[in-house]
């Protein structure tokens, strides 16, 4: 049975038409470093430029309206556009931009066209880079847990407290985050939604030292930062969806990071490691000779192999704004753990130069030891696997009478 995509002439004639531009446009000299945490800020700038001249075309998020910024093209032609900047290595945004990815879905769906028309075609034509605020130091997995706090006073809101595990490196334009605005109601009903401009007075932006964002030797900073609060003043406008109405405009950005965007990208990690098994040689015979390697080899392409058709289908029902349930979460699960089954295969088929960075002895330099501890990590970020499987089983109505539904995404 044949899972694969297939095209329609024009289709392949706009894949012919993308293939150019990105040959004529991708630097040459575009670098993947090992760890993120070890991005140039020139190397930063190049992907900044590449994402404003993909936004010129409205190819950076090529399936929103044209009239906020977007292409207006169907998932197809979206697919196209993943699939030959993935050629280069990259994706859509070919940057870190989280906030983009999943904020600006949320400003679609819950934001005025007054707000719509300002906030959205900076954002989607690349001008403005923007961070999710989240995670606090007592909320993580229990979002609706937040406790910074806002206050109106006249036409704006006065935001003080701290968000953690935020951004990465070299800064944003804009942020958005959930705040708290009615203290003595309910949970989920006590909750706003705010677009913050990243240079007001107030704000403090501080590097976090985690093991997770090093390298060799240890801890990278700057990945990860810690953000802080202190009398800012944000403009009402900056609200979206309406005071205490908050956590609905969560649910569409939180259907994206569970899953619901989709996953379509190869596994370049999978792929260098077979490759490596099948030109590395040991005692004069390459590693894919050995049975037992050969065995690993099988099941960890099964396994990328899976999760990239799962996250194909994922990404085509949502972008084609098709019925969709426990399908984000489900993928979002199968990710995590099969990045962690893999993980745990190359250290069997490799052994202990796995987990080294030592230029005499890493394989790939370095790249399979960063795997090793992004995998663990990995199982947190966007909701942690027990989050997942909460809401796999609330959308089956497992143990409820009704059944949750998919977060809106048009």
């Amino acid at each position: 049975m044949d899972f694969e995509v297939t095209y329609t002439p024009e289709q392949e004639a706009f894949r012919a038409e993308v293939r150019a531009w990105l040959a004529a446009n991708v630097p040459p000299d575009l670098e993947e470093p090992v760890d993120p945490a070890h991005l140039s800020y020139e190397q930063y700038g190049k992907r900044r430029e590449l994402g404003r001249k993909l936004g010129a075309k409205g190819w950076l998020y090529p399936t929103y309206p044209p009239e906020y910024g977007g292409g207006g093209l169907s998932v197809d032609f979206a697919l196209i556009l993943e699939e030959e900047l993935d050629r280069y290595g990259l994706h859509l945004p070919p940057y870190y931009d989280s906030g983009g990815r999943l904020g600006a879905a949320s400003i679609l769906v819950w934001g005025s066209e007054e707000q719509k028309r300002y906030f959205l075609p900076p954002m989607l034509t690349g001008q403005w880079r923007t961070w999710q605020l989240l995670s606090e130091p007592g909320a993580g997995s229990d979002l609706a847990a937040v406790q910074t706090r806002a206050v109106r006073d006249g036409d704006h809101y006065v935001i003080n407290g701290q968000k953690i595990f935020i951004g990465s490196l070299h800064g944003c334009e804009m942020m958005w985050t959930l705040v708290v605005t009615d203290p003595e109601a309910p949970r989920h009903h006590n909750l706003s939604w705010f677009m913050i401009p990243a240079d007001l007075p107030g704000i403090e932006v501080r590097p976090m030292e985690l093991l997770t964002a090093g390298g060799e030797g240890g801890a990278s900073p700057g990945l990860k930062h810690t953000v802080f609060f202190d009398n800012v003043r944000v403009p009402a406008f900056h609200l979206i969806g309406g005071e205490n109405n908050g956590w609905k405009v969560a649910t569409t950005h939180l259907e994206l990071e569970h899953g619901g965007g989709g996953l379509i990208r190869r596994h370049r990690v999978a792929e260098r490691f077979l490759e490596y098994c099948l030109t590395t040689k040991r005692h004069g015979v390459p590693l894919s000779q050995d049975p037992d390697v050969r065995d690993d080899m099988v099941e960890v392409y099964i396994k990328k192999e899976i999760v990239r058709l799962l996250g194909l289908r994922t990404y085509w029902l949502s972008h084609a704004n098709r019925p969709r349930s426990y399908e984000g979460p489900q993928l979002s699960y199968c990710r995590k753990v099969t990045n962690l089954e893999i993980a745990e295969i190359i250290l069997r088929a490799l052994g202990p130069y796995t987990l080294t960075t030592d230029p005499a002895w890493a394989p790939l330099a370095g790249l399979l030891e960063h795997f090793q501890r992004a995998a663990v990590v990995g199982l947190h970020p966007g909701g942690t696997t027990d989050i997942q499987k909460v809401v796999m089983a609330r959308r089956l109505g497992i143990g409820r009478t009704v059944r949750e539904e998919a977060g809106r995404l048009r």
